[in-house]
């Protein structure tokens, strides 16, 4: 074979196999931020791939989807662990990911615990739109129960039944989500109150048990405004202050400058 045809015969093989460089030394750590409706603010950390050149690392920040157990983010709270909550990195300050809503959910676990045979599953889904702009949808699940002193094995509700509760159901959560902003619904959701005031709602026409809301869909949010996110994430303590003393009326002086 001729030299100069085949150009591989020419090229030195010295420095052609590349160092292997650890792929963490060009990551940086952030700290996540929950909202101030939680216990947990400093909830965890996330990774991202330093600034290089027009590629910004916070930008890369933004939009990322966190789920977190709600038991962490009450401070140990297990009764509640079944609960995922969905925050969204909306801002970044410095080496901080300031966290919005963005979601709830329950645990499949849970959720198969609750599935019984000889029962009817109640299901309703709706959308309300918030005084402060989101649009968000819900979805509620609850099973039948028996009657007190039932003798029968099943107890399945009728068609006619199902719709009434369902209706009932798309009433409460309409009304939970309009009456005020994003944040009260998210306080009212994880406070936990929705389910009892359902069943109590729906046991004129047909008993029910096991009332969740299963499930919180953030569909739609506002334009971005870095006051409204500050709000998520500044305490609701109101300062009082502390009460200060009238102050008492000095009598005048003759001859002190004061016209008698």
């Amino acid at each position: 074979m001729a030299v100069g045809k085949n150009k591989r015969l020419t090229k030195s093989k010295k420095g052609s196999r590349k160092k292997a460089v650890d792929p963490f030394q060009k990551k940086e750590w952030y700290n996540l931020v929950a909202p101030s409706i939680f216990t947990t603010r400093q909830c965890g950390k996330t990774l991202i791939t330093k600034t290089q050149g027009t590629k910004v690392s916070s930008d890369g920040l933004k939009d990322r989807v966190i789920e977190l157990s709600l038991a962490d983010l009450n401070g140990g709270n297990e009764s509640v662990s079944y609960r995922k909550i969905k925050l969204c990195i909306e801002d970044v300050q410095g080496y901080n990911c300031l966290l919005n809503f963005h979601g709830m959910d329950m645990t499949r676990d849970k959720l198969c615990s609750l599935i019984k045979k000889k029962k009817s599953i109640l299901e309703a889904s709706v959308d309300v739109r918030t005084t402060d702009g989101y649009i968000v949808r819900m979805f509620c699940i609850a099973f039948t129960k028996k009657q007190e002193g039932q003798q029968k094995l099943t107890c399945y509700a009728k068609a006619t039944q199902i719709r009434a509760i369902r209706a009932k159901m798309v009433g409460i959560m309409s009304e939970l989500g309009a009456k005020g902003d994003l944040k009260t619904l998210v306080k009212d959701l994880i406070a936990g109150t929705t389910g009892a005031e359902i069943e109590k709602a729906a046991n004129t026409i047909f008993p029910i048990e096991d009332c969740y809301i299963r499930k919180v869909k953030v569909l739609k949010k506002p334009k971005f405004d870095v006051t409204a996110l500050m709000e998520w994430h500044t305490d609701d303590a109101v300062d009082t202050g502390t009460p200060v003393a009238a102050p008492t009326e000095e009598p005048l002086v003759a001859g002190s400058g004061g016209r008698l």
